[in-house]
């Protein structure tokens, strides 16, 4: 179970009732997914909620399982360690060989790149022409692979650069992806540093390298989008001066603009850095500049003959006219969250009600939640157990539980829009990260080992095409 000799029996039981909520709502949705496809209303997916099929992985699983039990013994002490720096590094470093395990444990890292439904098979038609060939972009969009039609042009250019410096084909697509996903654990452990202490993003760090998430991070272009989008929060809270916070602000900016870019379902996103924003009481200046910064994207597209409204309504078409408009909706507005149940593993359900009483209760009289972010800034990596009380409320910095708010709001606006229905195991991964803190509130070796468990279920009972 995920739960404390020192929990109190109010949280013994709001943890339980989480759990137990999280466990039905999967089971439910499989349920009533199994009974849509038998009578045949959901053609196109063979194991809904998710866009997947079922198989049974054994052997090739074992590196992944092996690497997992050594980062549950030794990856919270070893971020408890040294400079922040270094501690992020490793953090990094067990993503990184968590993620690649996984993926090697299946078809390999580049299987889903090789797709020709996916943004590769389009880059015979850029050929030495990108901007005339973002010019013709939504003109020409009945004519590219079904990726391409469901996302504005950014992904398809930034794999066309990645060719032009010989760096091009499926292996090296997903070396980049993965590189870019897996550095969201540094960014978000920036992140939450910068709004709830350094202790707090020590905490995280463990959590974030091995989030479930990182099934679907080794093998879609989505986790490329959830590491910009991270590294764009994160920037916006970097930098001490005026100066310094200005740059770096303009560079949050252009990596905040850029999301539109890469995907229409990353508008809602924005939440997160505005909200980040504001508990960091960014100075005008870094908002005037993150501001142009994003302002500078769109103008460049627009340049480039792509007018982001126009993009919207041809995909919207397109995608009326795809089978996945006909899913039901009523089906996939519950089953989407199941599979954001699944992505976020349920250590994040037993994290959420205690998130919930970090939302809700004011400073405590201990100093131990709620302190301003400037003194928690000041906080140092003193020692401090997995299953420790004390350090569990030291988590419980408002601040950390409003950005996770921030990303679930954000997912709830996208779900209820109606654009997403299924094939969200991609979709949600930038918000699942940023959700998956709340994993930290309900810590413990069991927790972080019922993560890592839930990633090798997932990885060995699930064939999904990303």
């Amino acid at each position: 179970m995920l739960m404390r000799p020192t929990d109190t029996l109010a949280e013994v039981r709001r943890t339980r009732a989480a759990l137990a909520w999280w466990g039905a709502l999967v089971v439910a949705s499989f349920a009533a997914g199994a009974v849509l496809h038998a009578l045949g209303v959901l053609r196109i997916d063979h194991l809904p909620p998710l866009h997947a099929h079922f198989r049974v992985l054994t052997v090739t699983l074992v590196p992944a399982a092996v690497l997992a039990a050594v980062a549950v013994r030794v990856l919270p002490g070893a971020v408890r360690r040294g400079g922040f720096g270094r501690a992020s590094l490793v953090a990094y470093g067990f993503a990184l060989a968590w993620t690649v395990l996984l993926a090697m444990s299946g078809d390999g890292l580049a299987a889903p790149f090789t797709h020709p439904q996916e943004y590769l098979a389009v880059l015979p038609q850029v050929g030495h022409d990108p901007l005339g060939w973002l010019a013709g972009f939504t003109r020409r969009l009945g004519e590219y692979p079904t990726h391409v039609r469901g996302h504005p042009p950014l992904p398809v250019l930034v794999l066309w650069a990645l060719a032009a410096v010989g760096l091009g084909g499926p292996l090296w697509a997903a070396v980049l992806v993965i590189a870019a996903g897996c550095s969201a654990t540094v960014a978000i452990g920036l992140t939450v540093r910068r709004l709830a202490g350094e202790q707090a993003a020590r905490r995280a760090l463990p959590y974030l390298a091995l989030t479930p998430a990182s099934v679907w991070i080794a093998t879609t272009m989505d986790a490329f989008f959830a590491g910009v989008g991270a590294w764009g929060v994160a920037l916006l809270v970097l930098g001490r001066g005026t100066t310094a916070r200005t740059l770096w602000a303009a560079g949050a900016g252009v990596l905040l603009g850029a999301l539109p870019y890469l995907s229409y379902g990353l508008v809602p996103y924005l939440l997160i850095p505005v909200t980040v924003a504001v508990l960091a009481r960014l100075p005008r200046p870094a908002v005037t500049a993150a501001l142009a910064g994003a302002a500078s994207v769109t103008a460049a597209f627009a340049a480039g003959g792509f007018w982001w409204p126009a993009g919207v309504v041809a995909t919207h078409a397109q995608w009326a006219a795809d089978p996945g408009a006909a899913r039901p909706y009523l089906y996939f507005l519950v089953a989407n969250l199941a599979v954001l149940a699944l992505t976020t593993g349920p250590a994040t359900a037993a994290g959420l009600p205690r998130l919930a009483v970090a939302l809700t209760n004011r400073p405590s009289a201990s100093g131990l939640t709620n302190r301003p972010a400037t003194i928690a800034l000041r906080d140092r990596p003193a020692a401090f157990g997995l299953g420790n009380r004390a350090a569990s409320l030291r988590f419980g910095e408002r601040p950390a539980a409003f950005v996770v708010a921030a990303a679930l709001a954000a997912v709830l606006a996208l779900d209820l829009s109606g654009v997403t229905r299924g094939e969200v195991e991609r979709i949600w991964t930038p918000f699942a990260i940023w959700i998956g803190l709340a994993v930290a509130y309900a810590p413990g070796r069991r927790t972080l080992a019922t993560q890592a468990v839930t990633g090798l279920l997932l990885q060995a009972l699930i064939l999904s095409p990303w």
